[in-house]
């Protein structure tokens, strides 16, 4: 991880999704809230709802990536920076990178949200050590003919209205 140079503007985002986190727990979400903002100064929020909408991708990173995509009408999001209550976990940091944004702000970390019983350290160790893989979630690849097995993409490259992302 990498620390930048923060501005105001950074502080004063960073406050509104902590605020916005803090809230959320309060109408019995999680304690997580982000905020995308846009090169153009767009805002798009987004909280917790795993338990309320019975979702496990409902982090609040994703929810307010999806609100920002849906809100400019494109699923690029160069340009723009999210901040968020807490260190992204794997799933929405990859969610970042796919949107394409430019930085993440963040003030807690792994550890504090650890410590308030959001361990995703098992998620860590995961992508980090192959040997931890075995058992936690069984993954199995089966050898198809190449025709079969990339059929999908064969249709993708021959479809010339497909949108590339």
């Amino acid at each position: 991880m990498t620390v930048q140079t923060t501005t105001r503007a950074d502080e004063k985002y960073l406050a509104r999704a902590i605020d916005i986190a803090t809230e959320n727990v309060r109408t019995q979400g999680g304690p997580f809230g982000a905020l995308v903002v846009t090169a153009d100064g767009q805002e798009f929020e987004g909280v917790n709802r795993v338990t309320a909408n019975l979702d496990p991708t409902a982090h609040a990173e994703v929810s307010a990536i999806r609100a920002a995509c849906t809100g400019t009408g494109t699923f690029d999001l160069s340009g723009a920076v999210l901040y968020t209550s807490c260190e992204p976990c794997p799933m929405c940091l990859a969610s970042a990178l796919w949107a394409r944004l430019d930085r993440i702000v963040f003030a807690a970390n792994r550890d504090d949200a650890a410590a308030a019983g959001f361990d995703d350290a098992t998620f860590y160790r995961f992508f980090d050590d192959p040997s931890v893989r075995q058992g936690m979630l069984p993954v199995s690849v089966i050898a198809l003919e190449d025709a079969i097995r990339t059929a999908p993409f064969i249709e993708w490259g021959n479809t010339t209205s497909r949108i590339e992302y």
